[in-house]
């Protein structure tokens, strides 16, 4: 190390196939004064498949010591020393650690730098067969069915192709509460173990998708989703208002509320929105019109 302030590393590695690791990833992990990885034990096995050693100090960097490790790191830095940070997969910062120590490099004026490498998010982006020109990024949605429902709503009327990452055991989940929001033909793709040996891009309707997804599925996922249609200011049907409603309402909403927001994402007046949702009760044979208009 030297006596002046050192360099932060943000290093991308290998989302499967570890021969995509960056040609300067080895070198980095060879000359680094400290190496902090997501997992240590992944970190060695990437070393052993590149054929190299890490000759400065290993030490753990996952979300459970982020937090109490960051100013340790941060202090090698204001030290001199070259910190390269590596995640189990993918980039840094990126649904990974990284977000922490980059922010206080950033504070302390420490010059932040990176390795660029494999992105699962990128890379589905690619082979979802969706428009790619503009996207956003989600990470991972809510775990408690109330919550991810609410998520998915607030983006329900996003027109750029959405990416999120999710776990297997809850996909099937995901993919029918994406069906259900953002309707069952919404296209979309699924991909799983990218760059691996099991590589598998599913693409279809949400609603195609979500039976699929419930006799089970494995690996790493990353999911694709169409943005929403420009309707070039037509407005929705009656059977459309009346879906977002519902959607809402199983979501927790009180009909009321559930009815003045989707008004107000649709620029229609509340009335209209009552009236196809009473409508709608009415043909189901559900009970008499509710007379009074929501306010």
């Amino acid at each position: 190390m030297t006596g002046t302030t050192g360099t932060l590393v943000l290093a991308g590695t290998p989302i499967g196939d570890v021969a995509d690791a960056p040609p300067r990833l080895a070198a980095e992990l060879e000359t680094a004064d400290v190496v902090a990885a997501e997992d240590t034990r992944r970190l060695r096995r990437l070393t052993q498949a590149l054929g190299i050693h890490t000759t400065g100090r290993v030490v753990s960097y996952f979300e459970g010591n982020e937090s109490a490790r960051t100013p340790e790191l941060v202090e090698a830095l204001a030290g001199g020393a070259r910190v390269l940070l590596v995640t189990d997969a993918g980039m840094p910062s990126v649904s990974d650690p990284g977000y922490r120590l980059v922010a206080a490099a950033v504070e302390r004026d420490i010059k932040v730098t990176a390795v660029p490498g494999p992105s699962a998010v990128l890379t589905a982006l690619a082979l979802s067969g969706l428009p790619v020109d503009r996207f956003c990024f989600e990470g991972f949605l809510p775990r408690k069915t109330g919550e991810r429902l609410g998520k998915l709503r607030e983006v329900a009327g996003e027109r750029r192709t959405m990416v999120f990452f999710e776990a297997p055991h809850r996909l099937d989940d995901t993919l029918a509460a994406m069906a259900e929001v953002f309707g069952e033909d919404r296209r979309a793709a699924v991909c799983r173990e990218l760059t691996k040996t099991y590589e598998e891009v599913r693409r279809g309707p949400l609603g195609e998708l979500a039976v699929w997804a419930a006799e089970g599925v494995r690996g790493e996922i990353t999911v694709v989703v169409e943005g929403a249609a420009d309707t070039g200011g037509e407005k929705p049907d009656a059977a459309e208002l009346v879906r977002r409603v519902r959607v809402r309402e199983e979501a927790g909403e009180r009909r009321k509320e559930a009815i003045a927001a989707v008004a107000a994402e649709t620029g229609l007046p509340k009335r209209e929105v009552f009236d196809a949702v009473v409508a709608a009760k009415n043909a189901a044979g559900k009970g008499p019109a509710e007379g009074k208009e929501p306010v």
